[in-house]
């Protein structure tokens, strides 16, 4: 029973950082019905951002704590300029064209931002600095380390924010206005570019924010550490119902779960094999997600 607790834990600690990048991938689509495959990028991005600010203010602050606050401030600001001059420069252009074109352009953005950061970073693995010293808590027989409390209170922390202002803040409201028809808020007054702007930074800073809290936990990063995350965190925002901020988070508490699950009491081999077999069975019996739901097109 303590070994499925821990598991749980670990699981719901994992599915914390999907849920944060899975929150990018469906408040993009909800505006612009667009798959922004340079998200896992963004937040490989936020963890080297994190890196060399950390390098920086390592032991000059007096305590661990605001030392990461800060670090993970920088990131998250350093990545939401990244995502608005990626909407500006790659996207904006192509908005109207074809969903087709879309794509193909959000792929080769991925692709540029990695083959950059290899160049720029080196493709040699980086290890991130203990800014918080690992202490493990023993919870009834369950070891819990202070690193996964953080991760938990600050995914929910980012989450309550979220949540909070796009339902109850003007620009929320503006938000969920383009994401329910993008022509129709033009004609209200709504400045649809600065929305679709805010959105990307919204969804770039949460990405940030999880690969800060992933590098905590394990320190090794490298230029490519977004592809599989970027990949999975897509498969949770699917699997909740893409364009639904809560299914986001469900999608990605369920695929955590499942991953720390098949590897503890199956095999590691597997674990990455589960968030696609996931994929296909959710794509096969309710293509809409769990909680989406479905809509009519003419044509």
């Amino acid at each position: 029973m303590q070994a499925f607790l821990q598991q749980l834990l670990n699981g719901i600690s994992l599915g914390s950082i999907y849920a944060l990048l899975a929150l990018g991938y469906t408040m993009v689509y909800g505006v612009l019905r667009l798959i922004n495959f340079a998200h896992g990028d963004i937040y490989m991005l936020g963890a080297f951002c994190g890196y060399y600010v950390s390098r920086v203010l390592h032991g000059r602050l007096e305590s661990s704590l605001l030392e990461t606050t800060t670090v993970m401030l920088a990131s998250m600001l350093a990545c939401a300029l990244a995502g608005m001059l990626i909407e500006r420069l790659a996207y904006r252009p192509v908005r109207h064209a074809s969903r087709l074109t879309s794509l193909i352009i959000a792929i080769g953005v991925s692709l540029f931002i990695e083959n950059l950061s290899q160049l720029v970073f080196g493709a040699a693995p980086r290890f991130f600095p203990q800014l918080i010293a690992e202490k493990q808590i023993n919870a009834g027989g369950v070891m819990v380390t202070n690193q996964q409390i953080l991760v938990l209170v600050v995914a929910l922390l980012l989450m309550a924010g979220l949540n909070a202002f796009i339902f109850y803040t003007r620009s929320g409201k503006a938000m969920r206005a383009v994401s329910f028809n993008l022509e129709a808020a033009k004609l209200m007054g709504i400045n649809t570019n600065a929305v679709i702007s805010l959105t990307f930074a919204l969804g770039s800073a949460l990405a940030a924010a999880g690969g800060i809290l992933v590098s905590l936990n394990l320190p090794g990063i490298d230029p490519l550490m977004g592809v599989m995350t970027g990949l999975k965190a897509f498969v949770a925002a699917v699997l909740g119902g893409i364009g639904n901020i809560f299914g986001a988070v469900l999608g990605g508490l369920i695929l955590g779960l499942a991953e720390t699950l098949v590897a503890g009491y199956g095999s590691s081999t597997y674990r990455d094999a589960i968030a696609f077999l996931i994929l296909i069975a959710i794509l096969l019996f309710k293509p809409d997600g769990l909680l989406g739901k479905g809509q009519v097109e003419k044509v």
